[in-house]
């Protein structure tokens, strides 16, 4: 399943700023490591609705992720 483009921005920022709060780092940062991501790779190419996850859920992993290549 596809989402709206335009929803789609907005779920991405959303995700990026909850990420950022959680690992206590700048936006730029984190903004730079979401488009980077394999989560980022996930909701874009609508793998297993990703888009329908919650915003709290996705930047949880995206933590994950994150910790992972630390």
């Amino acid at each position: 399943m596809n989402a709206n483009p335009i929803l789609l921005q907005k779920k991405y920022s959303r995700v990026i700023e909850c990420f950022a709060k959680q690992q206590g780092i700048p936006l730029d940062a984190a903004l730079d490591f979401f488009y980077h991501s394999e989560v980022y790779q996930l909701i874009r190419d609508g793998v297993s609705d990703m888009h329908c996850m919650s915003d709290a859920y996705l930047a949880e992993e995206l933590g994950q992720e994150y910790s992972r290549k630390e």
